[in-house]
């Protein structure tokens, strides 16, 4: 919006009961007219939807004065200025093929996007794929195998494994007797995650090596992953149907249409960066 801010805090400063309309209006309904301009309904509706949200929380008429004075505002500026000045109808052409097209985009979506194609992609996300086990944990570090071998001895005499890990571990997990919740391969490193695997649930496993010294490992439970619920997974589901309608409908249009690139090396690429372009 031209000088929008501006147009609209001045708009605001003079607050006016906003006017009253009966029912049955439209957006082609006339609220005012500059040197025979006219200014819509639906150009107010656009404009105040287009606000930042700050301003969309204002009261009803404070945004109606506003709103309509900086259309007028604008109208009385643009008047100002002969002729169409060439930046501004490219703007223009711009504006207008990226409004047609999100038009296109939404009605692709109408089609594309249905309860029932949600649930059958749902349904097919999970169709081919085998139960996850996750698995809960605790170990006890150490940095030297003399002194994970003493541990092992202590608890294979009987000690609690969660008070000698509260006691010896140095992991963090070690004042919480050593408890590292739940997890899923793939979390841990590779000799861990082995070790865990090979474990019945209740059982402590042999000294472990890992890049982070040694371990005792003992397997507590294990379950399996519950699948994503489909609210869970609904908006990336919905992202993927769009997208995938928008592709297939642009490859089908572009086939069917007589579309012209230029040869590689036609133009500079930094000419788009180039302002002094944009002359009247």
């Amino acid at each position: 919006m031209l000088k929008s801010a501006t147009l609209l805090a001045s708009g605001l400063l003079a607050i006016a009961g906003a006017a009253a309309f009966a029912e049955g209006e439209t957006m082609d309904t006339v609220v005012a007219t500059v040197d025979g301009h006219e200014i819509t309904l639906g150009q107010m509706i656009i404009t105040r939807a287009q606000l930042p949200a700050q301003y969309q929380q204002l009261p009803d008429d404070v945004l109606f004065k506003g709103i309509l004075d900086q259309l007028i505002q604008q109208q009385l500026l643009a008047d100002q200025v002969e002729g169409m000045p060439k930046r501004v109808a490219a703007a223009l052409v711009n504006e207008e093929r990226s409004m047609l097209a999100g038009e296109a985009i939404d009605d692709l979506a109408k089609v594309a996007v249905t309860d029932e194609a949600i649930q059958a992609d749902y349904a097919a996300m999970f169709a081919d794929a085998a139960p996850e086990t996750e698995y809960n944990a605790s170990h006890i570090l150490v940095a030297t195998e003399e002194e994970i071998n003493a541990a092992k001895a202590r608890i294979d005499a009987g000690e609690d494994f969660a008070a000698v890990a509260t006691e010896i571990s140095t992991d963090t997990s070690g004042p919480g007797g050593g408890s590292l919740g739940w997890f899923g391969k793939g979390m841990m490193v590779p000799e861990f995650e082995n070790a865990v695997i090979a474990l019945e649930p209740g059982q402590v496993s042999e000294p472990v090596q890992t890049q982070f010294g040694w371990h005792l490992v003992k397997l507590n439970e294990t379950r399996e992953k519950e699948q994503p619920s489909l609210d869970e997974l609904r908006g990336e589901i919905v992202a993927k149907l769009e997208e995938q309608a928008i592709q297939a409908a642009l490859a089908e249009l572009e086939s069917a249409a007589s579309v012209t690139r230029p040869e590689e090396g036609a133009f500079d690429p930094a000419l788009i960066k180039n302002m002094d372009l944009l002359v009247k």
